[in-house]
């Protein structure tokens, strides 16, 4: 019994002892699994990584460079320039082939360099971070972020960096940013292609601005960022953005937003926008939209000039054009004005002022600006069929958008006959421009078309599509009405504005008495609501339309402005009315009175002697281009070159130093403000052509945001 229970024991502690073994294998099997899972994931887990994603490639699209807006006299009003993010692949074979040679041999000089760059940090300092990313052969180290063209040139100069980015490691990401040089300049008829805020002919003309999109093949490092792989047969290079060509002019673009900014500050106005279209074919020459962002602050923060509003007195004209047309009066017919107010269906119309005329002619009725005249003139000829005085507002397009070529234009508000907003008083105060909404690109449409003799154009922005100088599409004057009406009635309104400015009594004739030319104007003073406390403000809008010179047309304008509440000076001869002359005496002055109309034909070559100074690949490529042979080895020219004519073009390297301001003489627009943008330089300019003068002289330090005038010859 003894030995069987012996036996027992040694089976029980030989299982015990094997189930003991087991535990102790299983533990150490673990614990080598766990330490080898924490040695992979903290010591080579980077590496892993970084191969696991160079084994990626996949095809990736190339943004193409997108186009430059430009006004008609050639100024660029919309352009992109370069931006640059630098990274460095530490693991790059050739920075760790030999012990890391090549890195150890670059990294003092390199570091040298990067300070004398950058100016951000000390040569130690540069080193110590280039150090740090290559003992932790970090694949994507982020080390230099949105460098200008100018860094970026000269950064890869540097030893290393020079020897391309397949040996030392560096990558550059390219990005371009949009820029405005004329900044809040038609800022909103422009736009900007920035982010999600894109807005006016950015965004009308995106399609043509952004080309088409190429295709490479990119090959994924650490980090999951795309590397080009050369020479790849995939690759489809992008097609840059053609360039749109406006009608706008720089100059009258000037002129017209400072004269409306002066009247907007000085009387504190809410809002405001100001309109110069060209006769004879509809071009909008400027357009000014200012609205208060804050006291006595304004911006181009919104398209007021397409938006619809009502607008007061000078669509008497409108009124008058089909009471003429309709042969219902002439500009002799008496008209009895009751003093300045009269009781129509229960309510009161009143005359702005409380003249106390009686019966008077139309014409004079309408240089008064009487409410009550037009009132009771559509009252007793169409009461009866308002359909016919309606009819005559749809043909001159009010039912409909004005089709000018940017979006956001908003539809106009022109009620019908029987509808459910048409009432007895609809009719009356219709025709001194309430109880519907145009746009004051409408206003500009009707104003124009008086001075063109009838003829109704379509407004445009947009003279051209071009690329490399071909012009792809040609935009043309687009006449909508050959006529609006007869010949007689045309006669009689152009008598009727001009007498608005020229015969006492007429509300615009003090603005005009002593003006060297005639001017064909209206004024005009709504008064406007404000949300639900409606009429209690006494806001009034105030605006003038007319065109000049009045015996043979040229530019027709329109101002409207909105005042503050309760403003001391709200009436359209004393708002709107100066902004019309100041812009139209300058206009007069510099274009008008010496040449009918601002000559914008190419000056003709100079075919003798020339000196201008220019980018250097640019240069080589047109010479290239053109096979005109050049003095000089392309491989050794710096940035931007000095080109001489002598017996074949001879270039000379021009260098540039962001410590001093630079001497921009002969340069291209672009070239100009590209590099004084780099400079973080606050550009303004003057003229056209090439860089003839600059406010601040060659040699002299700068300041961060310093402002300059470049002059153009």
């Amino acid at each position: 019994m003894a030995a069987k229970n012996n036996h027992t024991a040694e089976v029980k502690r030989d299982i015990l002892w094997r189930v003991y073994l087991s535990y102790i294998a299983i533990g150490i099997v673990c614990a080598v699994i766990f330490g080898k899972a924490v040695y992979i994931q903290q010591v080579q887990g980077q590496s892993y990584r970084s191969l696991s994603d160079s084994l990626h490639q996949r095809i990736e699209e190339i943004a193409a460079e997108r186009g430059t807006i430009y006004s008609e006299d050639g100024e660029m009003l919309s352009t992109s320039i370069p931006q640059f993010d630098i990274y460095i692949d530490f693991a790059t074979e050739a920075l760790r082939k030999n012990s890391g040679k090549l890195f150890r041999e670059n990294l003092d000089s390199l570091a040298m360099g990067l300070s004398m760059l950058f100016k951000d940090k000390s040569a130690s300092e540069y080193k110590a971070i280039l150090n740090k990313g290559y003992k932790k052969k970090q694949r994507y180290f982020l080390f230099k972020r949105k460098i200008n063209y100018r860094e970026f040139k000269e950064l890869k100069t540097l030893p290393l960096v020079r020897l391309g980015k397949n040996r030392s490691g560096f990558i550059a990401e390219v990005k371009s940013i949009r820029l405005n040089p004329y900044k809040m300049m038609a800022f909103r008829t422009i736009g900007l292609d920035r982010d999600s805020f894109k807005v006016g002919l950015e965004l009308t003309y995106d399609s043509v601005l952004s080309g088409t999109t190429g295709k490479r093949l990119v090959r994924y490092i650490g980090g999951g960022v795309a590397v080009p792989v050369e020479d790849s047969s995939l690759t489809i290079e992008p097609e840059n953005g053609k360039d749109v060509i406006t009608t706008l002019d720089v100059h009258i673009q000037e002129i017209t937003e400072n004269a409306l900014m002066k009247m907007m500050v000085g009387n504190e106005a809410e809002h405001g926008c100001a309109i110069v279209m060209e006769v004879a074919t509809g071009k909008v020459k400027a357009i000014a939209n200012l609205g208060k962002v804050r006291d006595s602050l304004y911006w181009e923060n919104f398209n007021y000039a397409l938006s619809p509003t009502e607008p007061g007195s000078t669509f008497k004209l409108a009124t008058l054009l089909a009471l003429l047309e309709d042969k219902k009066v002439n500009i002799n017919t008496q008209v009895d004005l009751e003093k300045g107010a009269w009781r129509v269906f229960g309510r009161t119309v009143y005359d702005s002022e409380r003249h106390g005329l009686n019966n008077v002619s139309v014409k004079t009725a309408f240089e008064a600006s009487s409410n009550v005249a037009m009132a009771k003139l559509a009252v007793e000829h169409y009461n009866s069929k308002p359909s016919l005085f309606v009819n005559h507002l749809k043909m001159l397009g009010f039912d409909k958008t004005t089709g000018i070529d940017i979006k956001g234009e908003r539809s106009p508000v022109l009620y019908r006959p029987g509808g459910k907003h048409w009432s007895n008083t609809t009719l009356p105060w219709m025709a001194f421009g309430y109880n519907l909404s145009i746009t004051p690109m409408h206003t500009a449409m009707l104003y124009n078309a008086i001075a063109n003799n009838g003829k109704l154009l379509k407004p445009y922005l947009v003279s051209a599509i071009e690329k490399n100088g071909i012009v792809f599409n040609q935009k043309n004057p687009v006449v909508i009405n050959e006529k609006i009406a007869s010949p007689q009635t045309i006669s009689q309104l152009k008598a009727c504005l001009e007498g608005v400015c020229s015969v006492p009594g007429g509300t615009g004739y003090s603005l005009f008495k002593n003006s060297p030319y005639k001017v064909a104007g209206k004024t005009g003073t709504a008064l406007v609501a404000d949300g639900k406390r409606g009429y209690a403000d006494h806001i009034y809008q105030a605006s003038f339309a007319g065109y000049f010179p009045a015996d043979d047309p040229q530019y027709t304008i329109v101002v409207i402005i909105k005042n503050k509440p309760q403003a001391k000076k709200y009436y359209g001869g004393s708002v709107a009315g100066p902004v019309f002359k100041e812009i139209s005496d300058r206009l007069y002055t510099m274009y008008v009175r010496n040449g009918k109309q601002r000559n914008l034909q190419p000056v003709p070559a100079d075919s003798t002697w020339y000196q201008y100074t220019s980018n250097s690949a640019d240069a080589v490529q047109i010479m290239s281009a053109l096979n005109i042979p050049f003095n000089g080895k392309k491989d050794d020219f710096a940035d931007y070159v000095n080109i001489v004519s002598e017996k074949r073009p001879s270039f000379y390297n021009t260098k540039f130093s962001a410590a001093v301001m630079p001497d921009l003489s002969g340069l291209k627009l672009k070239d100009a403000v590209m590099l004084c943008e780099e400079m973080q330089l606050d550009v303004k300019v003057k003229g056209s052509g090439k860089v003839s003068g600059q406010s601040i002289s060659a040699g002299s330090k700068t300041n961060r945001n310093q402002q300059i005038t470049i002059e153009l010859n």
